[in-house]
C-alpha cells in the first residue's frame, strides 16, 4: 500500500507545480529563461519518476502529446525559424529506424513495426525519419524505372497508417547517397542497361534521363493513395517532410555547382507536386568553398572536398529547413573521446547560428549517435553524447532559436539485434538512455504545450494540464 501512496503524492506534487508553471502570466509566446528554468528545475526534480515505462505505466509526456492532439491532425509548417502546428511551435524529439518498409513487407516481422511505434511513443518520440525507397534490390519498391512491387508499397502504406495511430510523424527519404536499398548506384545500372553512356555514379546528378526516373519516383511516391488510410501521401498530415536524398554527396565536383543545381531542380519539382509538405535535402552538414570562414567546423578537410555546401545548398528555393549528421567516431577517430562531445556541441552550435544568421529557418540534426563497436565504447559515454546534444537542443529552444530538434540513430525494437549497425538503441535494454530520451521528451512537450496556451480559460479546448489534474483527482 505505501508503494501506491508514495507515487500517486510524486505525481500530484509534479502536476501541480506544472500547473503553477503554466498559470503564470503568459504575455510572450515563449518562455522566459526564469520560466523555462522553472520547468527545467520541475523535470529534473522528477526524472526517477519519469522512468521508461512499461506498456502499462501512466506516461506523462505521452498524456501531455496526446493533450495536445484535440485539434485535428494537421500539417507540420515553418513559421521563420521555427517548426508550427496550428500556428503553434512544434520542437521534436525523434529517432530513425529506416529498414520499416521492409519489414513491413513480411507478415513475420511486421508486429515489430507497430511495436517500435509504441516503444517510442511511450518515451515521447514524435518523429521517425526512414526509408520511402528501394531500388532495385531485395524486397525492392521500385523494381526497375517507374516499375513497382505493389506489396511493398502496401508495406509502406501500413508503416504510415502506424504512425499516425501511434501520433509519430514521418521524415520521408526518397533516395540514397550510399549503394544500400540501390539509391543512385542503382539509377545509374538502370541508365546503363538502358544504353546510356555513363561513367560514374555521380551522372545521377546531371544525366536528364537519370534525373528523369528520380523525378518519377518522386511523382509516384507523392500522389501515391494509402490503401489503409485512403489518403493521398502527399495531403497527409503524418509526412512531417520529404527528403530528396540520404547524405548527398559529389566527389566529382568539388565546387559544389552540380549537387546545388540538383538540389534546386529537385527541391522545386517535389514542391510542384506537393505545396503543402516541407522539404529538406538530407545533407550530412559539411562546409563547402561559399563559406571559407566556417570550414574550421568541418571535421577534417576531406569534408570540403565532397561536393557539398551547407549554407548555399540550403539557400536553394523551395528548400524548408536544414539537416544535419553527427557522427564524430566516423569523421574524426573511431576510438572514444571527449574530443568527440567537444566536436558535437561546437558542430551544433555552428550550425544552430548559421540557420539563424545566414537561412531564417530551423536546422534538425537529423542523425546522431556512437557506435558500440569503437573502441573504449561504453553505455555510459553514449548517454553522455546523448544528453550533449539534447542540452544543445534546449540551450537553442530557450531562446526561439533555430534548433528545431534532433532524431536519435537510431532506434529498435526488442528482437531485431540482427539488423543492429552499432548504434541501435533497444529503449527495453537501455534503461539509462531511455531515462535520458523521456526527460528531453518532456521537456520538450511541456515546452510545445506551453507556447500553444494562450490563457483563454473560456475555450473549448482542454489543455493538457486540465486533463492531468482531471485524471488524478480521480485517483
Amino acid at each position: 500500500m505505501g508503494g501506491p501512496k508514495r507515487k500517486m503524492t510524486t505525481q500530484n506534487i509534479v502536476l501541480v507545480t506544472i500547473f503553477m508553471i503554466f498559470i503564470s502570466p503568459c504575455s510572450s509566446t515563449f518562455f522566459d529563461a526564469s520560466g523555462f528554468e522553472q520547468l527545467e528545475t520541475v523535470v529534473e526534480n522528477v526524472e526517477d519518476h519519469l522512468a521508461y515505462p512499461s506498456t502499462n505505466d501512466w506516461s506523462p509526456v505521452e498524456e501531455l502529446n496526446d493533450g495536445m492532439e484535440d485539434d485535428a491532425w494537421q500539417l507540420v509548417q515553418k513559421k521563420g525559424n521555427q517548426f508550427v502546428v496550428n500556428d503553434q511551435p512544434f520542437y521534436v524529439n525523434g529517432f530513425n529506424t529506416y529498414w520499416l518498409m521492409v519489414f513491413s513487407a513480411d507478415q513475420s516481422t511486421r508486429g515489430k513495426v507497430t511495436d517500435l511505434f509504441k516503444q517510442a511513443s511511450l518515451v515521447g518520440l514524435t518523429v521517425c525519419r526512414t526509408w520511402a525507397f528501394n531500388d532495385g534490390q531485395w524486397r525492392a519498391l521500385q523494381k526497375s524505372p517507374s516499375v513497382y512491387d505493389e506489396e511493398v508499397f502496401k508495406a509502406l502504406d501500413f508503416v504510415i497508417s502506424e504512425a499516425r495511430k501511434y501520433k509519430i510523424r514521418l521524415i520521408l527519404s526518397l533516395t540514397n547517397n550510399w549503394d544500400a536499398y540501390g539509391g543512385k548506384a542503382q539509377y545509374v545500372k538502370w541508365g546503363k542497361a538502358a544504353g546510356l553512356n555513363l561513367t560514374s555514379d555521380d551522372d545521377f546528378f546531371t544525366h536528364p534521363t537519370l534525373k528523369s526516373y528520380y523525378k518519377a519516383h518522386v511523382k509516384t511516391v507523392l500522389n501515391r493513395v494509402n490503401t489503409l488510410t485512403n489518403i493521398t501521401y502527399k495531403d497527409d498530415p503524418t509526412v512531417f517532410a520529404w527528403e530528396l536524398m540520404n547524405e548527398p554527396r559529389c566527389t566529382s565536383d568539388p565546387s559544389g555547382n552540380k549537387l546545388q543545381d540538383w538540389i534546386q531542380e529537385m527541391a522545386v519539382y517535389v514542391k510542384s507536386v506537393d505545396p503543402k509538405h516541407l522539404v529538406e535535402i538530407g545533407l550530412e552538414g559539411f562546409y563547402g568553398p561559399s563559406a571559407p570562414a566556417r570550414v574550421q567546423f568541418n571535421p577534417n578537410t576531406y569534408a570540403q572536398q565532397v561536393g557539398t555546401d551547407f549554407i548555399r545548398n540550403h539557400q536553394a528555393l523551395g528548400v524548408d529547413f536544414a539537416s544535419v549528421h553527427i557522427y564524430a567516431d566516423s569523421w574524426i577517430s573511431q576510438a572514444i573521446s571527449d574530443v568527440h562531445l567537444q566536436f558535437t556541441k561546437s558542430w551544433m552550435e555552428a550550425h544552430i547560428e548559421d540557420a539563424e544568421k545566414y537561412l531564417g529557418m530551423p536546422v534538425m540534426f537529423s542523425e546522431f549517435g556512437i557506435s558500440s563497436n569503437d573502441p573504449g565504447y561504453n553505455s555510459s559515454f553514449r548517454d553522455t553524447l546523448l544528453s550533449t546534444v539534447y542540452k544543445t537542443i534546449l540551450n537553442s529552444t530557450r531562446k526561439g532559436g533555430s534548433g528545431g530538434g534532433s532524431l536519435l540513430w537510431q532506434l529498435f525494437p526488442d528482437g531485431t539485434d540482427y539488423m543492429d549497425d552499432g548504434y541501435a538503441i533497444v529503449l527495453s535494454k537501455s534503461p539509462s538512455a531511455a531515462n535520458i530520451i523521456t526527460l528531453h521528451s518532456t521537456r520538450l512537450a511541456l515546452f510545445n504545450s506551453r507556447c500553444s496556451w494562450k490563457c483563454r480559460w473560456g475555450c473549448k479546448k482542454k489543455h493538457p494540464i486540465e486533463g492531468f489534474l482531471l485524471r488524478y483527482d480521480e485517483l
